[in-house]
C-alpha cells in the first residue's frame, strides 16, 4: 500500500470509531430509556405519528440541544485542550440543569455504562483519567460529557461528534416509540429522516456554545411528565 493510501486508511480510524461508539449495538444503555416518552403515553397526551415527531422536535431544541449537545460539545473542547477542570465544571453543571431526579439518574447510570465499556473497548488514557475523577466522586459522568470525552480521545472531530450523538438520541427516541406502539418501524425511519435538517440546527447552535452559561434546558411540561412517571406502578423504560 502507497504511504498516501495508507494515511487516507488511517483517516478512517476515528470515523469508524464513532460508528462503533455510536452503534445500536454498543452497550451503553440507551435502550432502557423512553426519553419521557412513555410517560406521555401513560398520560395519554400523545395521539399520533406527529404529536410524536413535534414533542421529538421540541425536546431537540429546548433540552437536548441546549443541554446534552452543548455539554458533549464543551466536553469534547475541554479534553481535547488537556482542561480537565473545565471538563468538571461542564458535568457537574449538566447535572444542575437536569431538575428531574429521574433523568438526572438515568443520565449518570448510561454514562458511566459507557464509560466502563469504553475502557475496556479502547483503552484510552483519557477513559481512565475520567473514570478515576468518576470514582472518586469529583464529578457526577452524566452521558453526554462521557461521550464527549470519549470522542475527543478517539480523535473523532466535535462536530461529527455532536451530530452523532444527537442521531442516536433521535434514534433512540424512535425506536422506543416503535416499542410503545406508537408508530411502526416504517413509520419510525420517516421521522428519523424528517428530523435531520433540525438535527444538523441544532447540532449547529451546540457547536456554537463558548461559556458554561450557553449550556441549559427548559422543558417544564416533560420534567412534570417525568416526575409522574417516576411514581408510575409500572413501566417499562426507567425514564
Amino acid at each position: 500500500m502507497s504511504a498516501p493510501a495508507a494515511e487516507r486508511v488511517e483517516e478512517l480510524d476515528p470515523l469508524l470509531a464513532q460508528f462503533q461508539l455510536t452503534d445500536s449495538g454498543f452497550p451503553s444503555g440507551l435502550y432502557t430509556l423512553s426519553h419521557g416518552l412513555e410517560g406521555y403515553v401513560q398520560l395519554g397526551l400523545l395521539d399520533g405519528p406527529a404529536e410524536i415527531s413535534g414533542l421529538l422536535r421540541d425536546l431537540l431544541y429546548h433540552s437536548v440541544g441546549p443541554g446534552d449537545a452543548t455539554a458533549l460539545v464543551l466536553a469534547h473542547r475541554a479534553v481535547t485542550e488537556g482542561d480537565w477542570d473545565r471538563l468538571a465544571q461542564v458535568d457537574h453543571r449538566l447535572h444542575a440543569v437536569k431538575l428531574n431526579r429521574e433523568q438526572r439518574t438515568a443520565s449518570v447510570r448510561t454514562g458511566r455504562q459507557v464509560l466502563d465499556t469504553a475502557a475496556w473497548a479502547f483503552a484510552l488514557p483519557e477513559t481512565d483519567r475520567l473514570a478515576a475523577l468518576v470514582a472518586r466522586k469529583e464529578v457526577p459522568g452524566n452521558h453526554a460529557v462521557v461521550v464527549g470525552a470519549v470522542h475527543a480521545g478517539l480523535g473523532v472531530p466535535v462536530e461529527r461528534a455532536v451530530a452523532g450523538d444527537l442521531y442516536a438520541f433521535a434514534a433512540s427516541w424512535t425506536a422506543a416509540a416503535v416499542r410503545l406502539a406508537r408508530v411502526d418501524f416504517r413509520r419510525a425511519q420517516a421521522i428519523l429522516r424528517e428530523v435531520r435538517p433540525d438535527l444538523a440546527r441544532v447540532a449547529r447552535r451546540a457547536l456554537a456554545a463558548e461559556d458554561l452559561l450557553d449550556l441549559h434546558g427548559a422543558v417544564p411540561v416533560a420534567d412534570t411528565v417525568s416526575a409522574a412517571h417516576e411514581r408510575a406502578p409500572a413501566r417499562l423504560f426507567i425514564t
